[in-house]
């Protein structure tokens, strides 16, 4: 079993960038974790919706993309789970050093290029989220990998 915290900045430096709207009139910019390892790739932007889960959740899959940052900007004030890991030294998701989030409605997440994680896990309410990052159309784009299952729960 894994405990999620509340997502902080702090907390989620390693894998990747947290993105917290602004307080105040203006722009902020999220640039420091975006990466693209792959000079054909070209940059994508989609649109994804997802019906609630709630936790505790089981957990069998975690994902991948090697050469790539993706973002994730809710679109919907919602909560989701943000579970990562790190690249192994013998490969695949190193689950001895995952990290299970709570994102608070607003909250956007990069994950940095090669950082595992799952799936968009929405909660309590069905969710509409943008998602950013680089393909270029190989196997390379996208990895999935099996996980001994286990459960998330809410701190």
């Amino acid at each position: 079993m894994m405990r999620a915290i509340p997502l902080t900045a702090e907390a989620f430096a390693p894998f990747g960038q947290v993105l917290d709207p602004p307080t105040l009139p203006g722009r902020t910019y999220f640039d420091q974790r975006l990466e693209n390892r792959r000079p054909g790739a070209h940059p994508s932007l989609s649109l994804a919706m997802r019906a609630p889960s709630s936790l505790p959740f089981r957990v069998e899959k975690m994902e991948r993309h090697a050469f790539s940052s993706q973002s994730f900007v809710p679109l919907d004030p919602v909560r989701y789970l943000v579970l990562v890991a790190p690249h192994a030294p013998g490969g695949g998701p190193d689950m001895t050093q995952a990290a299970a989030f709570v994102a608070s409605p607003g909250q956007g997440v990069t994950y940095g290029a090669d950082v595992w994680h799952h799936g968009l896990t929405v909660l309590d309410a069905p969710g509409r989220f943008a998602i950013s990052m680089w393909l270029d159309g190989t196997a390379g784009d996208e990895e999935f990998v099996d996980v001994t299952p286990f459960t998330v729960e809410a701190a």
